[in-house]
């Protein structure tokens, strides 16, 4: 799937979640889906959760 294509389908959903759960709801959504992304390319092998650590520990820039 192209990028432009995930990032319509992410706007459609919080479209929809804000229009039916209101700002509550869709701050959950929002959530929600940031951590299936992160997630997905943890599990696609796209991310270096080693080297995010790291980073986020102050033991190497990323």
């Amino acid at each position: 799937m192209s990028p432009t294509v995930t990032g319509a389908v992410f706007g459609a959903i919080l479209a929809v979640s804000i229009i039916l759960f209101g700002f509550w709801g869709f701050l959950l959504v929002a959530v929600f889906v940031a951590v299936g992304a992160l997630l997905g390319r943890i599990v696609s092998g796209k991310l270096d959760v080693r080297g995010l650590a790291n980073a986020f520990s102050g033991r190497r820039t990323s």
